[in-house]
């Protein structure tokens, strides 16, 4: 009786796998296209480039100037500001204070640029500091020093893709310096160049050296940072 059985599974089991034998194969397709983004991208915080911010100019209260539109963008830069300080004949350092953020919280210094062209061609990204610092009046602060230190790279994109940065320089007034370079097929996505890993590297990650010899008067000194973005990666 068991032996019976047995062979009625088996003769079954064959007659079902008849009936789902293919009959006949079509192939369908599947396809996306992208294409380049010419929208505004907010910028996003330095210490988690997924979370997006809104950041306080420091040194103007109607906010930062909106980042650039097109697939190849400056989305943000920080203004440093390094506060009041009691005037002194001693050569001093002075670090800027953090980046402040609209919720309250704080992050190192950083520009952010993002490249959404989709062509990896690379870009790089210079900065001149407009003259020395001055007062309104043109009162300028001799010898005055701005520096930058500890710079690094972030981004939720790949690392892989990183583009390159210059981790420490001071600057020369109304001198050019490339500081960041994403050769062919780095780059995409956006990228944070900020100045210190987090808050604790970032509170002396930007100095303004001042001489002791500078005739300091009880006024504000400014002066103004340009960044450039150039669609192509600097070459040697």
């Amino acid at each position: 009786m068991k032996k019976i059985v047995f062979t009625a599974g088996i003769l079954i089991f064959s007659s079902v796998f008849l009936e789902t034998a293919v009959a006949a194969e079509y192939t369908s397709n599947g396809a996306v296209t992208f294409e380049a983004d010419d929208s505004i991208t907010k910028p996003v915080d330095p210490t988690d480039p997924e979370k997006p911010v809104e950041p306080i100019d420091p040194t103007d209260p109607d906010g930062p100037n909106p980042g650039t539109a097109g697939p190849l963008s400056i989305d943000f830069a920080s203004s440093f500001q390094f506060g009041n300080q009691k005037i002194t004949s001693e050569t001093m350092d002075y670090y800027a204070n953090l980046q402040e953020f609209s919720s309250g919280s704080r992050g190192p210094n950083y520009v952010q640029v993002t490249d959404k062209r989709g062509t990896q061609e690379g870009w790089s990204l210079s900065v001149v500091q407009n003259g020395q610092f001055k007062t309104a009046e043109n009162d300028v602060l001799e010898g005055a020093s701005l520096s930058i230190s500890s710079g690094k790279t972030t981004s939720v994109t790949d690392m892989l893709y990183a583009p390159t940065v210059t981790e420490a320089h001071t600057f020369v007034p109304d001198s050019e310096v490339n500081l960041v370079n994403a050769p062919e097929g780095k780059g995409m996505g956006t990228w944070i160049y900020k100045f210190g890993a987090d808050e604790t590297e970032g509170a002396t990650a930007v100095k303004l050296n001042v001489p002791g010899r500078s005739v300091k008067l009880a006024k504000e000194y400014r002066t103004t940072l340009t960044w450039k973005l150039k669609n192509v990666p600097e070459t040697e």
